[in-house]
């Protein structure tokens, strides 16, 4: 139970479907509350737009601290946000400052969506993360640094990710429809449920701004066929190899951790394609990372992005700073 002299902490998740404001203690895991925005925060040529996320945080944030009392204190911040590492210039320049003037707090970090959802599936442990949605990333450490594989994005990577699955089923519903080689009919009559003629699906299809989005839909198609469906079935394990390949790209060296073991977590919604993709996945780990244990995540960003602000305000952050990843500066 927390009192209202109780030091508080807030951790922030910021992302494709908006932003995520949780209050925490500095002696609890778990949030006291949280609060969920009206909108995703803007991207602009400068980046990820500091005035949007601060018009969003800052009422969010005081509205927690109220409820927890009125001599409720705030003794860090973390802000996770997706696109942090390359478009995240704007809100190291300017919220540090815009926080310490409006919430009297000192300890600050930002951090990408990525290194926030390693807090929150391992906390502060040395391994690995694999984190799948529409896309895929991995990111790992030994504690010293961090190392990460892919997530560039649908066009230049993201392998194994939702919206490589998806695209793929619908090239072999593409093939199908051709009467090509690799086609599977069962996909070509998933996509005609879900889309229509496939001669329309271009048209539908590239002048969309979430294609991403649009072929990740697909990805649940494919894993519904994979019982049945041999194409489908093999998209999956391809998938499995390049997951496993990201994933052991970022495993720390095994002699730089302990026992010479560590921890990969999956974490995102990809991972709920359930067996046809996650068997083959754990026999990819096992054989590309031998020495790693496959654990499942103990929460998501949200819960990473108060874990990070837990460390901050006692003095204890271990995950290591990085000017784009976990962004730590001195507060005046």
């Amino acid at each position: 139970m927390t009192t209202a002299s109780d030091p508080f902490v807030i951790g922030v998740d910021s992302g494709g479907s908006g932003l995520r404001v949780a209050l925490g203690t500095v002696g609890t895991e778990h949030p006291v509350s949280t609060t969920v925005g009206a909108e995703p925060v803007r991207t602009g040529p400068a980046g990820i737009d500091a005035g949007h996320m601060l018009e969003q945080l800052l009422p969010a944030a005081r509205k927690l601290l109220e409820q927890a009392g009125p001599r409720a204190t705030v003794a860090a911040v973390t802000i996770g946000a997706a696109g942090m590492a390359t478009l995240g210039g704007q809100l190291r320049a300017e919220l540090p400052a815009a926080l310490a003037e409006a919430l009297a707090v000192r300890r600050v970090a930002l951090a990408a969506d990525a290194v926030t959802a390693y807090a929150g599936a391992l906390g502060q442990r040395a391994g690995a993360v694999v984190a799948g949605g529409t896309g895929m990333i991995a990111l790992g450490t030994d504690l010293t640094t961090w190392r990460r594989a892919d997530g560039w994005g649908h066009l230049l990577g993201d392998s194994g990710g939702g919206a490589w699955i998806g695209r793929a089923g619908l090239d072999a519903a593409m093939r199908a429809h051709d009467g090509r080689a690799g086609g599977s009919p069962a996909l070509l009559a998933r996509l005609r449920t879900l889309f229509g003629p496939a001669p329309d699906l271009p048209g539908l299809l590239y002048p969309r701004t979430d294609r991403p989005a649009l072929l990740a839909s697909f990805a649940p198609e494919v894993a519904a066929c994979a019982a049945e469906d041999e194409v489908a079935a093999g998209i999956l394990r391809e998938a499995a190899v390049h997951v496993a390949e990201a994933a052991a790209a970022v495993c720390p060296p095994a002699a730089g951790v302990g026992d010479g073991r560590y921890e990969v977590a999956l974490t995102g919604g990809l991972f709920r394609l359930g067996d046809p993709l996650v068997r083959p996945l754990r026999e990819e780990l096992a054989r590309q990372v031998p020495h790693a244990r496959v654990v499942p995540a103990a929460g998501d960003p949200l819960h990473g992005s108060l874990t990070i602000a837990r460390a901050l305000a006692l003095s204890e952050l271990r995950l290591p700073a990085h000017p784009a990843l976990l962004f730590v500066p001195e507060v005046t």
